[in-house]
């Protein structure tokens, strides 16, 4: 299956010869919990969050060795969509044309119900193999639910995931849908996450409590995962 998904993942002319210091895919859940507003509060948050002046100001801040980003959809196992292919942000320039294609998408069909967070991890597991010459490789997985189609994230031979890093940010419910309760429904997601979503030793979840504070919690994260890439030109990753 992966041989197939690798291949339908393949974007083309091959990116600049820079060498990258972060390979970042952002995976980001579209399935049937999510309405229409959701879906474009959770967009909308990771455009503004790159665009963010402390975000902005890690991505940039060495250009020699870029970031480079890919960001897509997922919903059921065979639910996957590519937002945009690796990107590297090079310059301002380069980072307000992803804000742009990012800001101009729309979603295109109703998700199906079910949540394949196992595929998911997958997919971006598959998009994170293109790019070999990072110094760090890092999947951010979004998600509101766990997953109920599809193979169980905790069934997955971590060694699909060597050398990668995957973090979570964790959607609670809005205040409007469980009231008292919210606290306890994200608490119990964030285990679930933490137990069988997250991989690396530094790796993390952060929680987002429902759609209206997903831009904030992405800056958050962001801040966290650039923090410490910030690195000299001369000294990469030991082991690089």
């Amino acid at each position: 299956m992966l041989t197939v998904l690798a291949f339908a993942l393949m974007t083309g002319p091959a990116l600049a010869q820079e060498r990258c210091r972060q390979a970042l895919a952002l995976g980001l859940d579209v399935s049937g919990s999510v309405d229409s507003r959701e879906y474009r509060l959770q967009l909308d948050g990771v455009l503004a969050a790159l665009l963010e002046p402390s975000v902005q100001g890690a991505l940039l801040s060495m250009p020699g060795n870029p970031v480079r980003i890919a960001v897509y959809e997922w919903s059921g196992p065979a639910d996957q969509t590519l937002l945009l292919p690796w990107s590297a942000i090079t310059d301002a320039a380069a980072l307000n044309a992803i804000a742009a294609r990012l800001g101009a998408a729309q979603r295109t069909a109703p998700s199906e119900q079910s949540t394949g967070l196992g595929t998911a991890l997958l997919y971006g597991a598959a998009l994170l193999a293109q790019q070999p010459d990072c110094w760090t490789r890092t999947l951010d997985i979004s998600g509101d639910g766990k997953n109920n189609s599809g193979p169980q994230p905790q069934d997955i031979d971590d060694r699909r995931f060597d050398g990668m890093t995957i973090n979570a940010l964790v959607i609670g419910a809005d205040a409007l849908d469980h009231g008292d309760n919210r606290q306890a429904q994200i608490g119990e997601l964030s285990s679930y996450f933490n137990a069988y979503v997250i991989h690396g030793p530094l790796s993390f979840v952060e929680v987002a409590l429902g759609f209206e504070d997903y831009e904030s919690a992405m800056v958050r994260k962001l801040k966290r995962e650039l923090q410490g890439m910030i690195l000299s030109e001369q000294t990469p990753l030991q082991g690089q």
